[in-house]
């Protein structure tokens, strides 16, 4: 851990800040859990979700999924026809963090996440608190993602954020990883109460509060 005072904390959004899972919407479409993790990992795989986060578009990913596996083309077109069941809210807690980081006035908060250009106004106008961050770096935007080093570089650039005064938070242990080897300290995200601790520990946040549940 650097010994300094911290300046900005730079945020991942799905699992860390956004409830998104896959999940939530093929377990209604097949009949048991085990069909629908089958599905999500040998046809709708992250991988493959991953490349349209990296700015292709949904319906090339689509199409090309359909294409190679056209006995699934209803469930294949059920990921993004019915991507709002994949959310199920924010996650509280960690807004309560947001919520607070900003609220203290002392820290530039920045979101840097993996996420298709496609459906992330989705995403902006389900959750106003997003408004509160002072710059989001989306990867189908910008067509590179994370774990590439040039995307981490690109919101350091574009905002003039100094990487040894910022903490970055991932629930993705790649990125972590990935960030920490650019030398940007980081935590990998495994709760809000967890979280919490934390940034508590690196004097980011003071003192003792309850979470929202």
């Amino acid at each position: 851990m650097k010994n300094h005072a911290y300046q900005s904390v730079i945020f991942d959004l799905g699992a860390v800040l956004v409830d998104w899972n896959p999940r939530y919407l093929y377990k209604k479409i097949f009949a048991t859990p085990e069909e629908a993790e089958h599905f999500l990992e040998h046809i709708c795989t992250a991988d493959w979700n991953e490349e349209q986060d990296a700015g292709r578009s949904l319906q090339d990913g689509t199409e090309m999924l359909v294409a190679r596996h056209p006995e699934f083309e209803a469930q294949i077109h059920a990921y993004y026809g019915r991507w709002r069941e994949m959310l199920a809210g924010p996650i509280a807690g960690t807004v309560d963090i947001l919520r607070r980081l900003k609220n203290s006035g002392h820290f530039k908060l920045y979101a840097l996440t993996n996420w298709s250009n496609e459906t992330f106004p989705i995403a902006l106008m389900e959750y106003e608190w997003l408004q509160w961050f002072d710059g989001i770096v989306v990867s189908g935007k910008e067509k590179i993602r994370k774990p590439q080093p040039d995307f981490y570089q690109l919101l350091l650039d574009r905002y003039d954020v100094n990487k040894n005064t910022t903490v970055f938070i991932d629930d993705n242990i790649r990125n972590v990883k990935a960030a920490e080897k650019f030398g940007i300290e980081s935590i990998l995200f495994e709760s809000p109460e967890q979280l919490q601790a934390a940034l508590e520990q690196r004097g980011i946040l003071k003192g003792q509060q309850q979470l929202s549940a």
